[in-house]
């Protein structure tokens, strides 16, 4: 018998995050890379609504553009936590609507971020319980960014970015622009050119040097809106690109600091302010539902 599902229908933060450095340390046999790199998390990013079911039906009620439900990740997410539970959870289902305003390709985490909070949120709707090492194992097979945010804690991480240490960056303003251009993972870490051989430090290390990231070189060369974007940002504030772009940020003291730039910006900039966060608000989300549910 399928357990007792929790039927509300529920409102559920998907975060961006920052890569605030990022360095390539070498090409791995398989392809990838492995990467040293310092996730935090945004105060701003997509919402989830979902509602729990229990015919076996997973139905996005809010379909990409040419993407397919099958290929969604918020579907494959759903269901590779599905296929992991007792049979018992066979006909567990659900309604799930995304309001979307993370930009794909933009570096900011958006389609990982909501691949974990629809994994987080179901465990708690379909009465799961699974640890979050769990679900986070579970995450790393739809990609290398969802177990960061499963976990929820600003992190540390290296490998291909599954290996995660908690990490306690300061909490800066950030006004976060993108370029209007999307950038394809593939084309970053596919080019010759990409510095592959950062040297591995200590975290400790790496907070003492002025934080860089490996693949922006790339990007503001294969992408002149990119390079345009940062070198007017940086005239303002220390600036970098995110991940493998397409967003940048520049960071700074206050809030007011940074709207007043983006205040400035020229028409064709697309932005927003957000301030730094360690501890995922999609985290802080499910720690508020627990206690109204006790």
């Amino acid at each position: 018998m399928m357990p007792d599902i929790l039927r509300a229908t529920l409102r559920w933060p998907a975060p961006a995050k920052l890569n605030l450095f990022l360095y390539v340390t070498g090409r791995r046999p398989d392809g990838y890379h492995n990467l040293q790199t310092l996730f935090q998390f945004l105060d701003y990013g997509d919402t989830l609504t979902i509602t729990a079911r229990d015919d076996g039906q997973i139905r996005l009620l809010t379909p990409l553009p040419g993407v397919a439900d099958e290929s969604n990740l918020v579907v494959r997410a759903a269901r590779l936590l599905r296929g992991a539970l007792p049979a018992e959870f066979a006909r567990a289902g659900a309604d799930i609507a995304v309001d979307k305003i993370l930009p794909m390709g933009g570096g900011l985490g958006g389609g990982s971020s909501d691949a974990a909070t629809v994994m987080l949120a179901l465990n708690t709707l379909w009465r799961a319980g699974l640890s979050d090492e769990t679900l986070a194992g579970l995450g790393l097979k739809l990609g290398a960014d969802v177990p960061v945010f499963i976990k929820g804690y600003a992190a540390f991480a290296e490998g291909v970015g599954e290996m995660l240490h908690p990490a306690h960056p300061e909490e800066k303003w950030y006004l976060v622009a993108h370029p209007g251009v999307s950038i394809a993972t593939p084309d970053i870490f596919g080019d010759p050119a990409l510095k592959r051989d950062s040297p591995v430090r200590t975290l400790s290390e790496l907070l003492r040097i002025p934080f860089a990231n490996d693949c922006e070189p790339v990007a503001r060369k294969r992408f002149r809106e990119v390079e345009e974007l940062l070198s007017w940002l940086l005239e303002y504030a220390p600036s970098r690109l995110t991940g493998t772009g397409a967003c940048v940020f520049a960071e700074f003291d206050t809030e007011s600091a940074a709207r007043q730039v983006l205040s400035n910006a020229p028409e064709r900039v697309q932005g927003f302010v957000a301030r730094g966060v360690n501890t995922s608000p999609l985290h802080l989300a499910r720690s508020a539902l627990s206690g109204a549910l006790q």
